[in-house]
Order: C-alpha cells, then sequence, then structure tokens
C-alpha cells in the first residue's frame, strides 16, 4: 500500500516537474519573441533615424548595415546592389579582398533559384576542412551563410548575405524576423533610391559656374544642417527676359555671368551659392539670422545694380569689322530683387523655396524693397 502511495506521488511530482517546465518554457519562448519584437521595434527606429540623416545614400546604406550587425549579432553583412550597370558591394564588413567575390554571387549556380524565386537560400558545410560554393580562395571565414534576394516593386536590385563562421549556425533561426528585416531594409533602399536620383541630377550651371538647384537638398543641406536656423535668401534678375529680347541672349548670358561672379567675390565661401530656375538664385546664410544680412544684401543689390554689361555681339563686331560698319555698344544693367526667408534645421526646405520663388513671381517688376517673408 505504501510503495503504492509512493508511486502516486512520484508521477504526481513527475507531472507537476512536467508542467511546470512547459510553463517556464513558454515563459522563455514568450520572453524571447518579446524580446525579439522590442530589437525589431528598436532596429526599425534606427532605420528611420537613419532615414532622416543628412548624409549621403551610401552613408545610409552604411549605417543600415552597421545597425542589422550589432542588433542581431551578425558575424557578416554584406548589401550588394545593381547601379544600373554592374553589381556594387555597397556596404559590407568582410575584408575588402573578398568583395570581388561577394559582387559576384547573382552568378553563381546555388543562388540563381533564390533569386528566380525571390526565396532566401541558406547554405552551410558539414565538416570544417569544406568550404561554401561561392567561396573562392578563402578558407576559414564563413561555414555558412544565409541568401536574400533583394526586389523593389518586383524589380530585381541585388540583395543581402549574411554569414558565420560556424557549421550550421542558421539552422534554428526564426527566417520570419529576417525576412522582416530583409523587407525592412527594401523599405529603406526604396525611400533613399529618391534621394540617390536628386544627388545624381545636381549640375554645374554653364554660365554662372554655380551648383544647380538639386544641390541644396542633398549636400548643401549637410552644411546648411549644421545650425539651428539659416537664412535663405533667393534673388531674381528681373530685367534679364527683357535683356534677352531687346539687346540678344548672349548679353543676357553675360549678365548672368558677371553678376554671379560680383556675388561670389563677395561673400564667405561657407555660404551656399546656387542657381535655382532661369533667372532665379539662391544664398544660403548658413547660421545666420535675417537682421544678420539686410544691411549686406542692400549694399550689394546697389553694387550688382550699377554693374555694366556691353552688348556682347555689337562688342565683337566692333572688333572684327571696319569703321563703317561698327554698331552702337549697348549698354545693360541688372536689376534684382531680393527676398529673404528664415530656415530651422530639420524642416522641409523645399517649402521655403518654393515660397520664396512664388512670392519673386508675383512680385512688381520694379520692386526696390528687401522683404522678409
Amino acid at each position: 500500500m505504501m510503495e503504492l502511495v509512493g508511486i502516486i506521488v512520484l508521477v504526481i511530482l513527475v507531472l507537476a516537474l512536467g508542467l511546470y517546465n512547459l510553463i517556464i518554457s513558454k515563459r522563455i519562448k514568450n520572453y524571447k519573441d518579446i524580446n525579439q519584437k522590442v530589437t525589431s521595434l528598436n532596429v526599425l527606429q534606427d532605420f528611420m533615424a537613419t532615414i532622416g540623416d543628412s548624409q549621403s545614400v551610401d552613408d545610409k546604406i552604411e549605417k543600415i548595415n552597421e545597425i542589422l550587425i550589432e542588433q542581431y549579432a551578425i558575424k557578416y553583412s554584406t548589401i550588394v546592389l545593381f547601379d544600373g550597370a554592374e553589381y556594387v558591394v555597397k556596404s559590407s564588413n568582410v575584408d575588402k579582398k573578398h568583395w570581388d567575390t561577394l559582387r559576384k554571387l547573382q552568378d553563381e549556380e546555388i543562388f540563381k533559384d533564390s533569386i528566380t524565386t525571390a526565396k532566401p537560400k541558406y547554405v552551410t558545410v558539414n565538416k570544417e576542412e569544406e568550404r561554401l560554393p561561392y567561396q573562392k580562395m578563402e578558407f576559414g571565414r564563413a561555414k555558412s551563410a544565409m541568401f536574400f534576394p533583394l526586389y523593389i516593386d518586383n524589380v530585381y536590385i541585388g540583395y543581402w548575405i549574411i554569414e558565420s563562421g560556424r557549421m550550421h549556425a542558421f539552422d534554428n533561426i526564426d527566417t520570419t524576423i529576417l525576412e522582416v528585416v530583409k523587407e525592412n531594409i527594401v523599405s529603406i533602399l526604396k525611400i533613399v533610391s529618391y534621394q540617390n536620383i536628386v544627388e545624381s541630377l545636381t549640375r554645374q550651371d554653364l554660365y554662372s559656374d554655380l551648383k544647380t538647384s538639386e544641390y541644396l537638398y542633398e549636400e548643401g543641406r549637410k552644411t546648411i544642417d549644421n545650425y539651428t536656423t539659416s537664412t535663405i535668401c533667393m534673388f531674381k534678375i528681373t530685367n534679364l527676359q527683357a535683356i534677352n529680347e531687346n539687346v540678344n541672349r548672349d548679353t543676357g548670358n553675360q549678365v548672368i555671368i558677371d553678376v554671379c561672379d560680383y556675388i561670389k567675390e563677395k561673400i564667405s565661401k561657407e555660404y551656399i551659392f546656387v542657381r535655382y530656375m532661369g533667372p532665379k538664385f539662391v544664398i544660403a546664410f548658413s547660421g545666420v539670422d535675417v537682421e544678420g544680412v539686410v544691411e549686406f544684401l542692400n549694399d550689394l543689390k546697389n553694387e550688382v545694380e550699377n554693374l555694366a554689361v556691353e552688348d556682347v555681339i555689337a562688342t565683337e563686331e566692333n572688333e572684327k569689322f571696319d569703321e563703317k560698319k561698327k554698331k552702337k555698344v549697348v549698354i545693360s544693367h541688372p536689376m534684382v530683387n531680393f527676398v529673404l526667408a528664415t530656415y530651422y534645421k530639420g524642416t522641409a526646405i523645399e517649402k521655403v523655396l518654393k515660397k520664396l520663388e512664388d512670392y519673386l513671381d508675383t512680385a512688381p517688376a520694379n520692386e526696390h524693397d528687401i522683404n522678409n517673408i
């Protein structure tokens, strides 16, 4: 009888321990899930903060990869993108001597099916002396890897590959989490692709020898955003069209050259000066308030409007022909209208510029005051 009671007690204890272990196991799993969600949320927040940084596209991709490596304790992480001509390693913590191999993985037979189906591919070795199929001359660096093809709107743009120095390192990894991470990478790349377009649009204007307006939205903004507030000045050569029509376009072009050359000599190299569009130009006085530039701009306006630009064609004909064929040389004086606004760090600079542009486009042709809007 005592033996039966003892057995029953033992069975109850075993069942109780089993139930306890099950509860603990579920709690651990829940804890891991919560911890993973927190990590993923932190990664997403870091991603979004990276988007808002005034960095180049390449710098942002580099930062994204650093976040992945740190937050998910990944040994090796590499992002490779197609730039329209070739595959380029945009970010990797692998030694650069291996980059040539890493940027050609789309040619490896083992990954072609993954690219076609848009599904990740897991590869690993089973013996220490083995190497992964895509490795050519390297041993001991990576023993397992996961390959993720990257697509934007069903268009293949490259891949993300993570590697480990251990065999079967990703056997039990939660691939759903990595898929979410991959989608976040794609989302970020999609956003910064628009920035990449803007960066590539920046040109050097032929006549003014200034950067075009796109410069303000990327490289220029980095300088401006070093300060909490700055003054954005837009000015328009209001009689440029009249000079083009009544004298000639060559003289109009010379007006642009002379005005811009004069202003470049007068303003500090720290300030950003660009040709915005047509007869409109922008000067960004980084870290300077409106009151600090009004007097300077009043003097500058007077000096610019005293510039004398000769009729370019008439002057050339004077040099080419005899006295009887000389033309009367017309002197043109540029007329300029300045308008100012305050820009606050981190806000939409394009909105400020549009407000200034709209003002100049509707202002009276003979306006002389420098206005702050």
